[in-house]
């Protein structure tokens, strides 16, 4: 059952991943440092790469270039840990994964926000709070 750390390249993850590896050193189990690359990511890279080189981007070089931003991570916080690449809807898949690795802990990143934002707050990480089956850590930034 491993601690499993999603991790967005819009955001400071150090500390998110730090954490993560607490959790996993405190109850002896696996790191996992997940990135979802969005749909939308992927389709501009297909698009710029069609331009470029007439050719299309498979979905496991997609998937690759995720799992490097779980690996800079990973690599960021000095800990070790398995780097993940995925691609779709960064919650769905983040949710997803943690079932099928039967998750321990979810570590999550949130942003402090307004009372307004917190009324449309729509984020990645509330989705994951709601809808994980495992215990969800929220380390909240600025």
């Amino acid at each position: 059952m491993p601690v499993i750390v999603a991790v967005d390249r819009d955001q400071s993850v150090t500390e998110l991943v730090t954490e993560g590896a607490k959790l996993a050193n405190a109850f002896d189990e696996e790191l996992e440092v997940v990135h979802v690359m969005k749909r939308e990511t992927f389709r501009e890279l297909e698009e710029e790469s069609v331009e470029e080189t007439g050719k299309t981007v498979s979905l496991d070089n997609v998937r690759a270039m995720a799992r490097e931003i779980s690996s800079d991570a990973i690599e960021d916080a000095d800990v070790d840990g398995t780097a993940v690449g995925l691609v779709g809807k960064p919650a769905d898949e983040i949710v997803k994964y943690a079932t099928k690795h039967d998750a321990s802990y979810l570590v999550v990143g949130g942003r402090k926000r307004s009372a307004v934002g917190k009324a449309i707050f729509g984020s990645v990480t509330q989705s994951i709070l709601l809808d994980a089956e495992s215990p969800v850590v929220a380390v909240m930034g600025d």
